[in-house]
């Protein structure tokens, strides 16, 4: 990793009509880090992978891609990123080769330097093995990595992706992480990602998370949970209201009530959850202890639960 900068983002404004998707989004992503952009539904991630992608155009603000503005050098940016989508980009009648094949030849490439090019990419994710077989006929894993594939044929310095490992199963979805990773130190590329999966985003070099078009929080996943300093206790309760009463006046330990769960916020508090369970145990259904996540960083920034502010089905952001 290096300090130079990949991708700059600044001050990205986007609007639907009169609703704000984006709001002046700024930031940096450095050459060689796995950056991750973290939000739930309706946060306004696909509008900003979509105006990444050049998809639909800036309306305000400005983005470079290694110093090439998607303004005034938008062919020149386009060649220096690798785009992995959501939906699906592989024909399933074809086979692994001939999907690997046809995007080849958007990108110039032919004759023996396609095959080669091919052979380099497929034995890099792992599916050299698998050119012949037709893609309908791969698991879901596969099929992802060939769309990895696909986009690195080009040999892209950032790849950026959009909720990759949507649909994957646990092994799936840890498969692929190792291979962004391989990438990433044996290439030196850039990755970004949008993700709604808070432990994903925790395996990412830096985090931007992102609420109702606004960045509430930058920075090492790591370092934006040690800042909170505290340990989480979060309680669930049939009378949140009157457990949350007895608590302030029994202990002098104030609570917040989000999503129908007791939460809060103290240093070294196994002891004191020992305590509140054996006093109050009548009043409570589950009790959990645990050193701050990014889900106890988006409601310390935003002040409810991650999953709080989903959109209505069809709706764009």
């Amino acid at each position: 990793m290096t300090n130079s900068a990949a991708m700059t983002l600044d001050s990205i404004t986007f609007h639907y009509d009169q609703r704000c998707a984006l709001d002046a989004v700024s930031w940096e992503v450095r050459e060689g880090e796995l950056f991750a952009l973290l939000g739930p539904n309706g946060s306004g991630k696909t509008t900003l992978f979509r105006l990444l992608a050049t998809l639909i155009p800036l309306q305000r603000g400005k983005v470079e891609i290694f110093g090439h503005s998607l303004l005034t050098a938008v062919r020149r940016a386009r060649y220096d990123m690798g785009i992995v989508f959501q939906s699906p980009s592989v024909d399933g009648k074809l086979t692994v080769f001939e999907n690997l094949r046809l995007q080849a030849s958007l990108y110039g490439y032919s004759g023996k330097a396609a095959r080669e090019r091919i052979a380099e990419v497929a034995s890099q994710l792992g599916i050299a093995d698998r050119q012949r077989d037709r893609v309908d006929d791969l698991s879901g894993g596969l099929r992802r990595r060939l769309e990895l594939a696909k986009s690195l044929l080009h040999q892209p310095r950032l790849l950026i992706m959009d909720e990759p490992t949507t649909g994957l199963d646990p092994a799936a979805r840890s498969d692929l992480w190792n291979y962004l990773r391989q990438l990433q130190q044996q290439t030196g590329m850039t990755v970004f990602m949008t993700t709604h999966l808070l432990d994903e985003a925790e395996n990412a070099d830096r985090v931007a998370i992102l609420n109702e078009g606004q960045v509430v929080a930058l920075d090492d996943p790591q370092v934006l949970c040690r800042e909170l300093g505290a340990d989480v206790i979060s309680i669930r309760s049939s009378n949140p209201e009157s457990l949350a009463t007895a608590l302030q006046a029994e202990f002098n330990l104030p609570s917040k009530q989000i999503g129908g769960l007791l939460r809060m916020e103290q240093p070294d508090s196994s002891d004191l959850a020992q305590v509140i369970m054996k006093k109050f145990r009548d009043q409570i259904q589950t009790m959990t202890l645990g050193r701050p996540s990014l889900e106890d960083v988006f409601i310390s920034k935003t002040g409810h639960q991650f999953w709080h502010n989903e959109v209505r089905s069809g709706e764009r952001q």
